[in-house]
């Protein structure tokens, strides 16, 4: 018995229709969740700290991009920024981003201490040190990684005054949510 393309046709779709599953979730299979249109979304700006810890930093600049969008510029969001510029290495844009989140937030020493930071890595060993002891004087000694910024800063300047600096490399380490500070590679 020879069968035709519509009768092999046929044949599958019957075929098909018998076997387990069909359309459901099965133990043991992965199915995406479904959408609560009722469901809160979670803040931009969680979502992009989040980010930052994992080491994702352009992943959380369009997080925190989001963020500002619904938000507004302010300063923890300018914070948030430059901190991911920072993370990726966009110098200019990072300190362009701080240099407003501390007009914005003059009294934020997480702030002024990522800027510091910015400045230490860009060179600017005189202006990161007086960065840092704003930083440093809000938060009134509270923050040994302000201080521990501060006292690289210092070191860096006062080498800078007798000579040629060596080439030396650093690592920049994340500390809390918002939080750099600068260490030697070893």
């Amino acid at each position: 018995m020879r069968l035709g393309l519509t009768g092999c046709a046929i044949c599958t779709i019957l075929l098909a229709a018998c076997t387990p599953g069909g359309q459901s979730a099965s133990d043991g299979r992965v199915f995406a969740p479904d959408i609560d249109p009722r469901g809160e979304a979670v803040d931009g700006l969680v979502v992009g700290h989040r980010l930052m810890e994992a080491g994702q930093h352009e992943l959380a600049l369009e997080a925190f991009q989001r963020a500002a969008a619904s938000r507004g510029l302010t300063g923890e969001m300018l914070t948030a920024l430059g901190s991911a510029n920072l993370g990726l290495g966009r110098l200019n844009q990072a300190e362009d981003l701080l240099r407003r989140a501390v007009e914005e937030e003059p009294e934020w020493p997480e702030a002024w201490n990522n800027l510091g930071v910015v400045l230490l890595e860009r060179d600017k060993s005189s202006e990161a040190a007086e960065v840092f002891r704003k930083a440093f004087a809000l938060d009134n000694g509270q923050s040994d990684s302000i201080r521990d910024n501060l006292r690289l800063a210092l070191a860096k300047r006062d080498n800078s005054l007798y000579g040629p600096e060596p080439e030396e490399d650093f690592k920049l380490l994340r500390r809390g949510m918002s939080t750099y500070i600068i260490r030697r590679a070893s």
